[in-house]
């Protein structure tokens, strides 16, 4: 039996250039007939490759794929799974027993840190089977943590919203000074890393005296007299204080200044440590407090994407069908800086075993001494990720981001359990 179809899926949270990836590997695939027979997607991701829920991508015509390329957001869905380790291989005999049905010879992975470990257990898995199955890894996440890669396709467009969104709310606080003082807490994802809140440093352009004026990054304990020290030397200064806060900051002990909530699987979904901060400012200095959290925002903002990371998005697309054909499996395709000033890169695989699980943190010239802002080198790192700018087609008022057609593979094997 030929394997030669090829199955892109999503793992994780999504980006605002995700799809460009897609439709990079879609338009690629399509290139190469007399290798790559049908390019099918998974509905949500190994959630969808276990259901045996595909979508056949060949309804997306030249016009579909330049819209998926500049649309927000997972158009074939995404989810959250970790391969077992001790479900006795009852997950590896399905993943197998569907890429069997269907025909897959590639399969196309594109996600963040866990998802490299899924490349590789899957890679060792196919050549323990004697599979022709070649897994590749396409890197992305707005938390660019991931290790082995300059950068993480998805951190630049966010970066950008970030800096942006800090930059426009400094110019609203310092328009309305007080008397009393008043101070501005902006939480931004990030998970364990605090590249996200770095980035926001971008909207000071080097001047103390502009926001944010503190970033609070997880790489750095939360020591709360210094940082309510540093909040009283700035109002009294300025009259106003902005603060980045990273989802994830930590207090000496260990402990996370917030979280929302765990899940049966011990997954902690982040968020509040915001609102602590503004609020902690409010009760020990007395200072009229507002705070903002994008959440899914920072992540979904199509209408100010980064043309840098959109296009080291659809390289990492390409570069993975490549690497595919040429048998590579076990790899993910990582984008290499090959020169600062002007910004220069290309695209090469890295072993994606070494790398999974791990997370890719600040490093420590990154960060001011006292851990409180980010040095001039990690706005020298950010910068060129967010350069460039795509204009978005409007259609009432609006961009452009109608749904897709995306008819589903007919279903070949029992149905799998929800």
């Amino acid at each position: 039996m030929a394997c030669n179809n090829l199955l892109y899926a999503h793992s994780g949270g999504v980006t605002a250039v995700i799809n460009a990836t897609a439709a990079a590997v879609i338009e690629t695939a399509r290139a190469q007939p007399q290798q790559i027979g049908r390019v099918f997607a998974a509905h949500r991701g190994i959630g969808g490759v276990l259901a045996e829920d595909l979508i056949d991508t060949g309804a997306l015509d030249g016009d579909a794929l330049a819209r998926l390329a500049r649309t927000p957001g997972g158009a074939f869905g995404s989810c959250r799974f970790d391969l077992p380790r001790d479900d006795g291989g009852v997950v590896m005999d399905r993943l197998f027993a569907v890429f069997d049905a269907h025909q897959i010879g590639y399969l196309l992975y594109n996600g963040g840190n866990g998802s490299m470990d899924a490349v590789a257990r899957l890679q060792a898995e196919a050549a323990r089977r004697g599979h022709p199955l070649q897994c590749v890894g396409v890197p992305k996440t707005v938390d660019n943590d991931i290790v082995g890669t300059d950068c993480c396709p998805g951190f630049g467009s966010a970066a950008k919203y970030l800096a942006t969104s800090m930059l426009e709310a400094g110019l609203d606080i310092a328009s309305m000074v007080g008397p009393k003082g008043s101070v501005f807490v902006l939480e931004v994802m990030g998970r364990n890393t605090g590249w996200l809140a770095a980035a926001t440093a971008l909207a000071a352009d080097g001047d103390p005296d502009c926001p944010p004026h503190i970033v609070l990054v997880p790489e750095v304990a939360f020591d709360e007299a210094a940082f309510l020290q540093r909040v009283r030397a700035v109002t009294e200064r300025l009259g106003y204080c902005t603060v980045t806060v990273s989802e994830g900051i930590r207090r000496a002990d260990g402990s996370l200044v917030m979280e929302k909530s765990h899940d049966a699987r011990g997954y902690v979904q982040l968020g509040g440590a915001g609102l602590a901060v503004a609020r902690l400012i409010h009760e020990r200095l007395g200072y009229k407090h507002h705070w903002a959290i994008p959440d899914y925002l920072q992540r979904a903002s199509g209408h100010w994407l980064s043309a840098t990371d959109r296009e080291q998005a659809m390289a990492v697309g390409r570069a993975a069908v490549a690497r595919a054909l040429e048998g590579g499996g076990g790899m993910m395709l990582a984008i290499r800086r090959l020169q600062d000033a002007p910004y220069r890169w290309d695209v090469v695989p890295v072993a994606a075993a070494p790398i999974a699980n791990l997370e890719r943190t600040l490093p420590a010239d990154f960060i001011q001494a006292d851990g409180m802002h980010v040095t001039p080198a990690a706005c020298d790192y950010i910068r060129p990720f967010i350069e460039g700018e795509l204009v978005q087609p409007i259609r009432g008022g609006l961009p452009d981001y109608r749904a897709f057609a995306l008819p589903r593979v007919a279903r070949l094997l029992p149905a799998w359990p929800a």
